[in-house]
């Protein structure tokens, strides 16, 4: 091949190179340029509608989450009620045990207003007693040993109630525990100290405050006071620590907790 060839060859191509378009490529960019941004705004427009479909689905479930907690809630009171209806001695008794429980956690540390299913345990603490006489559980006087393991079968078959629904799993450690004691001399499973959940010492104590604080067939109402005594020299049965933040509960609390749940 000649350097003629060559060199005509080359020249050409120098000539393709100089003839491109500064402006036409400029335009090309730009061009390019727009169609980016017309794709990264489309896609901005598509995340927008996007999050806003997320957010109305997440307002409509928690709207769900809350008119079902509403529903849950209405149906364990309305257990609740049914069970206190067999007794005028225990009207209002769960209503005033879970807000007496509710202050007592408070102290501790222990939030319950955000722990719905441990209230619906307080609530439904004695559903089991559906399952125990009408003799022995309205009995004016002292039970015999044979009526009191009876009696005391009724946290079992409160949880055995309650074993299958599964919001009210939680409540349980309240259904079957709260006749436990802290040195161990409670039932059904003779649980002692940590052994027995938190929530189930916690109800104990404010079981008991207003057991002793009600009327009962075989006996008339003690004061707060004579109540708190009772409670500080019950060895053996409460955990110290939940007694001990009871202590720190002014008794006009107590009398105002318990002139709200009536």
């Amino acid at each position: 091949m000649s350097a003629r060839s060559t060199s005509s060859r080359n020249g050409g191509a120098a000539r393709r190179i100089v003839a491109r378009d500064p402006q036409a490529e400029i335009a090309a960019l730009r061009e390019a340029l727009e169609r980016q941004r017309d794709e990264d705004a489309a896609k901005e427009r598509h995340l927008e509608r996007y999050a806003a479909d997320l957010r109305a689905t997440s307002r409509r479930e928690r709207q769900r989450a809350r008119e079902l907690r509403e529903s849950y809630t209405a149906t364990v009171r309305a257990l609740s009620n049914a069970v206190e209806a067999r007794d005028a001695y225990t009207a209002h008794h769960a209503e005033r045990v879970t807000a007496y429980g509710t202050e007592i956690a408070a102290v501790i540390g222990l939030a319950l207003s955000e722990l719905p299913e441990v209230e619906y345990g307080f609530l439904l603490h004695d559903i089991g007693k559906v399952g125990v006489s009408d003799a022995i559980l309205f009995k004016p006087a002292k039970l015999s040993a044979a009526e009191r393991r009876k009696m005391e079968l009724h946290p079992m078959i409160g949880d055995e109630i309650i074993r299958e629904i599964e919001f009210l799993s939680p409540a349980r450690e309240v259904v079957r525990h709260h006749h436990e004691r802290w040195d161990g001399g409670g039932y059904p499973d003779g649980l002692a100290g940590e052994e027995i959940p938190l929530t189930a010492r916690v109800f104990a104590l404010a079981d008991a405050l207003d057991a002793i604080t009600s009327d009962r067939p075989y006996r008339a109402a003690t004061s707060i006071a004579v109540a708190r005594e009772a409670l500080r020299h019950a060895d053996g049965q409460f955990d110290p620590a939940i007694l001990e933040a009871f202590e720190e509960i002014p008794d006009e609390r107590i009398e105002e907790i318990r002139a709200g749940a009536e």
